[in-house]
């Protein structure tokens, strides 16, 4: 083995080290689909999030070494997070709301990055030569790169009709992190390309999208997808898309709980991302109907869910009320039509609207 080749190897050593279960190095060029990315910002299918087709981060999506200048390398890492399915009962129960399994544990960007930071450290020790400094820069998916599409060219996995990865034997409950490296290491992929397999003929993600937001196999219209409209979107939730939600109030996991990769799931050893108790993976819509913002920065303070803040997720608690049949939910309810929050209040009042039309608040 010769010496680049060992770096590499004590490089994966020291991410499984880290928890990262995969690894992949790949040369720092543009991502293999930049074309498809840039044709789906032309028919803006971003929304609102009007980052992602800024000129600036187009360029650094084009061009690696607008972020890094003399990058030669791009680390490719993943940690798993997968760690129950919610049993039917619990998820279709209509007084709860469902979480995406990706945030019922800590905000993975806080358990990651700092993990990225000590993993190019120690690689910039070993790879340090000479005067010259080595430099890095770390993300976990926020910065101007496609990371899934660079994950799939340093073999992590393939990318599946729903736009996933997906790791095969493990499947798609997986988070991505990068490091950008000025030093020149050979490209060494987790998985061979040649040993990839594919969707096939398999539509069981397209099919079962409550709001056919995939438009066709691989392409996602992000503003027709319940996880950017209740995490992403800031401002009101088109009255269309409401009932498709159902209780999902924040994120949503049907196309991966349907893809049949994800049968091979295996639960993380990372405890960091356990739900600790039933409750906060599906937490009762008459609770937080009740949280005031303090609760709410104390339940959520290392949560990811903290993002949306207090308002946007009496936004989508709302709705998961109006979806749930259940006018149990409405005196609840109805303290949100006192709310000084324009958009608190008008999702309330679709809610009230949807479980009883003539409703009268008692004073």
């Amino acid at each position: 083995m010769n010496q680049q080749n060992d770096i590499v190897a004590q490089l994966k050593n020291k991410a499984a080290q880290l928890g990262f279960g995969m690894l992949g190095v790949i040369p720092a060029k543009p991502a293999q689909r930049l074309g498809a990315y840039l044709n789906w910002v032309d028919k803006e299918m971003y929304g609102k999030m009007g980052y992602l087709a800024r000129p600036d981060r187009i360029i650094r999506r084009q061009d690696p070494n607008v972020i890094l200048p003399n990058v030669e390398s791009i680390i490719c890492v993943g940690l798993d997070y997968f760690t129950l399915r919610l049993p039917k009962k619990v998820a279709e129960d209509p007084l709860r709301g469902r979480i995406s399994n990706y945030a019922w544990g800590v905000d993975y960007h806080d358990v990651m990055t700092p993990r990225l930071e000590e993993l190019a450290g120690w690689l910039k020790t070993v790879v340090q030569s000479g005067e010259e400094d080595v430099g890095h820069r770390v993300y976990v998916d926020t910065g101007a790169i496609l990371e899934r599409d660079h994950a799939e060219s340093a073999g992590l996995g393939f990318t599946g009709k729903n736009t996933m990865l997906i790791r095969p034997g493990f499947g798609s409950w997986f988070f991505l992190g990068e490091i950008l490296i000025t030093a020149k290491l050979p490209p060494t992929y987790f998985l061979p390309k040649a040993e990839m397999p594919s969707c096939g003929s398999c539509t069981r993600c397209l099919d079962v999208c409550p709001t056919d937001a995939f438009i066709e196999p691989y392409v996602l219209d992000a503003r027709r997808c319940i996880s950017y409209l209740s995490i992403e979107l800031k401002g009101e939730i088109p009255a269309e898309f409401r009932p498709q939600m159902g209780n999902w109030i924040y994120g949503c996991d049907i196309c991966q709980e349907v893809c049949p990769f994800n049968r091979f799931e295996q639960e993380t050893v990372e405890h960091a991302f356990r739900p600790g108790y039933e409750t906060y993976a599906a937490p009762y819509l008459e609770t937080l109907l009740q949280l005031d913002p303090e609760q709410f920065a104390k339940t959520y303070a290392n949560s990811p869910i903290k993002r949306i803040k207090h308002e946007r997720l009496l936004r989508n608690v709302a709705i998961a009320a109006g979806n749930s049949g259940r006018p149990e939910l409405l005196p609840s309810l109805a303290r949100l039509l006192n709310s000084d929050n324009e958009l608190v209040r008008s999702h309330a009042e679709w809610a009230v609207q949807q479980l009883d039309p003539n409703y009268k608040p008692t004073s």
